[in-house]
């Protein structure tokens, strides 16, 4: 490796291993530089093998964090079906209290817990694997006191959910409810950092096993609380809680117990530069939350429109499917987060940026046969959803705009995992603010109202604003010198990595 930290595009020991293939004839892909990183791909075969390598490598992360997804997607399924059999209002109200109140804090966390894919990737790739340990407990400290500033909004969420325009009953008992699941949001100020602190060391097997145990207790917590001790909304609520503290402490024992190279005990040193963590955090908390943010104001937008019952329920049904496909979507983004950001630490900037390549192109490939089978199902798919007939050819007629926004969101996750490996989170906020809430946003709200339109003038909009963000990520993606960011990654470890002493013991 040179003396800047970047990998040499072929050194010594690179010429070294071309001299010998060609005493001992061999496929130019096979060819791998000393220092790790990839030669330049000049081949067919080098694509190749370069291809199935990466593929390999990023479904071993991808394919288990996918599964750890749809487990906990599958908490709050069953906890809206069990809660669904005690009555309507009941469901209503823990619905909303789920998607409103709970939603928010997760995605907010979720975000602030990225910037630990970036520093941690990047340490484990370096080799600073010591340093991980102390950037996931700096994680929790930001992430527990940012809990007691959302805090607020469970406290208030019944007044939050009337102004919103819930009814009274409704938002009574499921500001009730948000009260009952303050402590499953606390769990996540240590769920997430120990699951970036997993998964950019590619322990992710254990991800996946202990969200399928805690997804089978659930059932069965959910079970006796509700149908055997009838403790009704209040025992959904505990049996939420349980079960995200339970992950939570099966994380942390694992980390604790089975992974010495990373854990090396509580340290003071998490105290410490604290801010530009801080920092860093926001940037990918703000990234992440304005685009949940924007998915969702099409489903507020669309209840305003002159039918909204029609409106709101056929667009809910394609966001139903969309959000399926972004389950394994959020673990390629995941996946390829890890890549780029261990590459990079690493000192390889070929292999990040092939990674890139083949990431974008397999999740494209995935987005289009999904779009291939909307299209030639879509008369029928949404007889899962409703009878109505007036339902199923709404949206059977947003069938296509559905497949677009799918093709999209194939690709636009990647990138946005990208910059997470990268550190780019603050660039990609701004980004998103301008494409989604300045172009999107206002485009259709234009489209929508002042047309004859309706939903489908709002969701152009949308599709319009995510469409420039997309272009405008692939263009920086294109240009970006890999080079550099290994110089960056190299800096933020020097910056942050300093003086790994004062270790209180474990």
């Amino acid at each position: 490796m040179q003396e800047n930290g970047t990998a040499p595009l072929i050194g010594g020991g690179g010429i070294a291993v071309l001299e010998t293939a060609d005493l001992h004839p061999a496929p130019t892909a096979l060819i791998v530089s000393d220092d790790g990183d990839y030669p330049p791909s000049h081949t067919f075969q080098d694509a190749k093998h370069i291809f199935l390598v990466e593929s390999t490598k990023l479904w071993t992360i991808a394919g288990p964090i996918a599964f750890n997804i749809l487990c906990n997607y599958g908490i709050n399924s069953f906890t809206n079906i069990f809660v669904g059999h005690i009555g309507d209002m009941e469901l209503s109200a823990v619905a909303i209290s789920l998607s409103v109140i709970a939603n928010f804090s997760f995605g907010f966390l979720l975000g602030m817990a990225s910037a630990l894919e970036t520093l941690c990737g990047q340490a484990f790739g370096a080799g600073e694997v010591e340093l991980m340990g102390v950037y996931m407990q700096r994680s929790w400290i930001i992430l527990f006191v940012t809990c007691f500033f959302i805090l607020p909004l469970y406290i208030f969420a019944t007044p939050v959910l009337k102004l919103l325009g819930q009814r009274h009953d409704i938002a009574e008992l499921a500001g009730t409810f948000s009260l009952q699941v303050i402590p499953q949001m606390f769990s996540l100020a240590f769920n997430f950092p120990t699951q970036k602190f997993l998964q950019a060391q590619s322990k992710v097997s254990v991800l996946a096993w202990i969200g399928l145990v805690a997804f089978i207790i659930h059932i069965g917590i959910l079970y006796f609380f509700i149908t055997v001790f009838g403790w009704g909304t209040a025992g959904a609520a505990w049996a939420y809680n349980f079960s995200a503290w339970l992950m939570t402490i099966a994380q942390v024992i694992y980390v604790v117990n089975w992974c010495k190279d990373g854990w090396k005990g509580l340290s003071w040193l998490a105290f410490k530069d604290m801010w530009g963590f801080v920092r860093l955090s926001i940037a990918s908390a703000v990234m992440l939350c304005l685009e949940i943010w924007y998915f969702m104001t099409i489903i507020v937008l669309t209840g305003h429109l002159a039918d909204p019952v029609i409106a709101v329920g056929s667009l809910s049904i394609c966001m139903n499917i969309n959000g399926w496909e972004g389950m394994l979507f959020i673990g390629i983004n995941a996946a390829i987060s890890v890549r780029v950001s261990n590459e990079l630490g690493s000192g390889h900037p070929r292999a990040a940026k092939y990674s890139v390549i083949v990431t974008v192109i397999e999740s494209l490939f995935i987005g289009i046969l999904a779009g291939i089978i909307i299209l030639a199902t879509r008369n029928h798919f949404s007889m899962i959803f409703t009878s109505s007939k007036e339902m199923q050819k709404a949206v059977a007629h947003l069938a296509f705009l559905l497949v677009i926004t799918m093709v999209l969101n194939s690709v636009q996750p990647v990138i946005s995992g990208v910059a997470v490996g990268g550190g780019w989170q603050a660039l990609v906020a701004y980004i998103n603010l301008f494409c989604y809430y300045v172009v999107g946003l206002p485009l259709g709200f234009l489209l929508g109202y002042k047309t004859s339109l309706g939903v489908e003038g709002i969701w152009i909009g949308m599709i319009c604003g995510t469409c420039l963000q997309t272009v405008i990520l692939i263009c920086i993606v294109y240009k970006t010198n890999w080079n550099n960011e290994v110089e960056q990654a190299s800096e933020r470890l020097r910056k942050w990595g300093a003086g790994q002493s004062d270790q209180i013991p474990s």
